[in-house]
């Protein structure tokens, strides 16, 4: 295979507040937990199960990083894509770490807010930023909604 794609998507709910911090230059990052959860009929006993996993979400990207910041919260539904990023480090003992993330880079990744922003305006899906949008404010994602101007003359 020429290429290759590392692209996580994930729909869920954060499972705490969002943890702001500072490099040392000022740049701002973000770190998420997201829950997303399965759910099904067992077989067997006919019952509900559930299994929900976590995902360790980060933000370099410095506008993703503001929307976060400003409008999501403990419970926020969200939509966000990015890029599994696997890092060693050094705990306190000196013993070796791995820890694997959701990340959302300085020029990819994107964020979309499910549930009310933080102004009360509901988002309805339609609340966008994503870096491409080349502006750091929100975009209008496309409607699926069928255009009122059916008009058109069709060659066929």
């Amino acid at each position: 295979m020429a290429g290759s794609i590392n692209k996580v998507i994930l729909v869920g709910n954060l499972g705490t507040e969002p943890k702001v911090s500072n490099t040392a230059n000022g740049a701002k990052i973000v770190n998420l937990n997201i829950a997303t959860s399965d759910s099904w009929k067992d077989k067997l006993s006919g019952e509900r199960k559930e299994r929900t996993e976590w995902h360790r979400v980060v933000i370099f990207n410095p506008q993703l990083a503001d929307i976060a910041e400003r409008y999501l919260k403990k419970g926020s539904k969200v939509y966000l894509e990015g890029q599994l990023q696997t890092r060693k480090w050094e705990d306190k003992d000196g013993q070796e770490r791995y820890t694997t993330e959701v990340v959302l880079q300085n020029f990819s990744g994107q964020l979309v807010l499910l549930d009310a922003r933080g102004d009360g305006v509901p988002a309805g899906g339609n609340d966008v930023f994503s870096p491409a949008g080349g502006n750091a404010g929100w975009d209008s994602a496309p409607s699926a909604a069928p255009s009122a101007d059916l008009d058109d003359d069709i060659p066929f």
